[in-house]
């Protein structure tokens, strides 16, 4: 009965050895857990967002989440994205669809990921994989590959490195491309017409490009 009782008495205070040793750990990293915890979960969005006590944006999304512990805090918007932005008129300057968005509200800095579509009021299209929007600095830039329809003139440009203003209305293409529909009956000489109507060409070789609309720099486009 002494030795049982000992035994006891030993086991005992090894229990209790390992439970004041380990607790207070295994509380501490629970804890750190509140961090990849959203603060908010909203699901079936549509809201408005206003600056300066005006409402300057539209959101719709399907999933919201709000990480307010995280370093940088952001909203997560990773079931898809539309958003629109209005001018002091209430008149849209762009809508913007994106497959996964992140706003850093700290740095008023918008990352849109995935199938990125914008169309400014203008009606030109511009598509691409990844576009960054800097509220702050009232900038929207890309280094991804990016694609512009532009109606007004009839032309479809694309290049790789993008910047523009947040109305989308002035930007630079760094490397550039493009295809340009024109009539090859009206303008070229009769010996030598062409059985195609599509060509694709130098930019150099058309009109000059208003420079409120685009400023790049132009290479030879192979034909198709």
């Amino acid at each position: 009965m002494v030795g049982f009782a000992m035994v006891m008495a030993w086991m005992t205070s090894l229990l209790l050895l390992c439970s004041c040793s380990g607790g207070d750990k295994q509380l501490g990293e629970a804890i750190t857990e509140r961090d990849s915890i959203p603060v908010m979960d909203t699901r079936g969005v549509t809201t408005l967002v206003s600056d300066s006590g005006l409402i300057r944006y539209r959101i719709e999304t399907e999933e919201w989440l709000v990480f307010d512990r995280k370093d940088p805090p952001y909203w997560a918007f990773e079931k898809g994205v539309y958003l629109e932005k209005f001018d002091t008129l209430f008149n849209v300057e762009a809508n913007i669809k994106a497959d996964t968005a992140y706003f850093y509200n700290k740095q008023e800095l918008w990352k849109l990921v995935g199938n990125v579509h914008v169309q400014n009021l203008k009606g030109d299209k511009f598509d691409t994989d990844l576009l960054y929007w800097d509220q702050r600095k009232q900038r929207v830039y890309s280094d991804r590959y990016i694609r512009i329809e532009q109606p007004d003139f009839d032309r479809v440009i694309w290049g790789w490195g993008f910047r523009s203003n947040q109305q989308m209305t002035k930007y630079t293409i760094l490397k550039t491309g493009g295809t340009f529909y024109f009539d090859e009956e009206a303008t070229a000489p009769a010996d030598s017409l062409q059985d195609d109507s599509l060509s694709s060409v130098q930019a150099d070789s058309l009109k000059p490009i208003p420079t409120d609309t685009l400023r790049v720099r132009t290479r030879p486009i192979p034909k198709r």
